[in-house]
């Protein structure tokens, strides 16, 4: 899949299969959005305004109150590519969310997640 059609999916469409992931793993809806906010800037208002107004992935990004300065700390592999390496920022950022979700329905501790 190219990256343009990466980014116009609806963000509204991709939330729920994050959510489901995670709670298919006993992990909660709280949890998933604790993930995305850290990494965004997004408080929940703005997380369901997101998806409310059926912004795309692009869109989503671009929109970011602050991402966080950690972020570069995430490193590991999504989809058989290494997050450090993606070239794109835009798609980085959008493998850096996967990543997080990823590691939240491993069962790893909230702590190591969110880089504290």
């Amino acid at each position: 899949m190219d990256n343009a059609r990466v980014f116009a999916i609806r963000f509204s469409k991709l939330y729920p299969l994050y959510v489901q992931k995670a709670v298919k793993k006993n992990r909660t809806q709280a949890e998933v959005d604790q993930v995305i906010c850290w990494l965004t800037g997004y408080d929940p208002a703005g997380l369901r305004r997101q998806m409310k107004e059926e912004n795309d992935l692009a869109t989503f990004l671009a929109q970011c109150p602050k991402f966080h300065p950690n972020a570069s700390l995430i490193k590991g592999v999504v989809c058989g590519v290494r997050v450090e390496d993606v070239k794109d920022p835009r798609m980085q950022k959008l493998r850096y969310l996967d990543k997080l979700i990823d590691e939240l329905a491993k069962g790893k501790s909230m702590e190591k997640i969110l880089r504290a």
